[in-house]
């Protein structure tokens, strides 16, 4: 099998003679050339090239959440085809690798490597969906760029802390969860919109849902993970299904409280619940419109300020060996 290993030498938790490791055990099974990102968007373009060219047959992306992000968004320019496309598969890299966990794989690389060779060899793969956005028609973003993610997006108060984070890494922070927590508390004194929501969800069939101060849309559960502990925003998620939102309508510091507590607790069973959590599964199509413009993430990627952004929800939109 022709395959390529899409690698970002900037990953959080691997060093080069871990990479060189990997790409050692890879080239055992496979037909193997390397390739090692350069700029941003390079794994993305890397994917899309594999995707066109007709002869790689599996993508391997070696690093975190948005190195993967990258990678399927280039294997998708064209759309999904699961079993057109090259297959891919995830080597974790990065500070938290939410979609390779939820793949079931382990978080240390070189035994996700060993899983990866054994799946490889016992033929094992399975179709996942996942979610798209994209400019809202008659919008002022109706001219972005669609983009793919894999396992959550945000608009509002949980954009604005993954923002925050990339700040603070510009400025040459480590990626740690005692950093990503200190943003959670700098964007809840700073955000002026927490009290009062200007999001509304819009449903092609439903009623909208109003007055959002947030709105996490997850594509599989757990949303993230503090260290080992996995955190469940919306438990119904899967990559068996569309896509699912957990938005507040208020913030107070009481509510805000409340809800990170929940989220802290929170299992495959239960999630955030309460007077301001509105909780939707399973949805196809939606919009979200805001009255003013609020930060907007993808896959943990701060992509700046948005007044609104149209999702579906792709089933089986590519095959991934694990």
């Amino acid at each position: 099998m022709r395959a390529l290993l899409v690698v970002n030498p900037a990953a959080t938790t691997t060093s080069a003679r871990v990479r060189d490791v990997i790409s050692t055990a890879l080239s055992s099974d496979l037909k193997l050339e390397v390739a090692t990102t350069e700029y941003r968007g390079h794994a993305r373009d890397l994917g899309r090239k594999a995707a066109e060219g007709g002869e790689v047959e599996l993508v391997v992306a070696l690093g975190g959440d948005g190195t993967v992000n990258e990678v399927v968004n280039g294997l998708l320019h064209h759309g999904p085809d699961p079993e057109g496309l090259p297959h891919l598969a995830v080597v974790p890299g990065g500070s938290t690798n939410v979609f390779a966990r939820a793949l079931g794989l382990p978080n240390d690389a070189v035994e996700a490597t060993g899983a990866l060779l054994d799946a490889l060899r016992a033929g094992s793969s399975r179709t996942v969906g996942l979610g798209l956005v994209s400019g809202t028609r008659g919008s002022e973003d109706e001219g972005v760029p669609p983009r793919w993610f894999t396992f959550c997006a945000g608009l509002g108060f949980d954009a604005g802390v993954v923002g925050r984070v990339e700040q603070q890494r510009e400025l040459g922070k480590r990626s740690t969860h005692a950093l990503y927590l200190r943003q959670v508390a700098r964007q809840f004194m700073a955000d002026p919109h927490r009290r009062h929501g200007t999001i509304t969800l819009e449903q092609p069939d439903g009623e909208p849902v109003e007055n959002l101060t947030t709105a996490i849309i997850c594509n599989t559960a757990p949303w993230t993970y503090l260290g080992n502990k996995p955190v469940y925003a919306s438990p119904e998620a899967s990559f068996d299904t569309a896509l699912d939102v957990l938005g507040v309508t208020r913030m107070s510091t009481v509510a805000g409280a409340r809800y990170a507590a929940q989220l802290l607790r929170s299992t495959p069973e239960r999630g955030p619940r309460g007077k301001y959590a509105v909780a939707l599964h399973d949805l196809t199509d939606f919009t979200l419109h805001s009255q003013a413009p609020l930060p907007f993430q993808v896959d943990g990627d701060h992509l700046g300020l948005r007044t609104s952004a149209t999702f579906t929800g792709v089933r089986r939109a590519l095959r991934v060996i694990v």
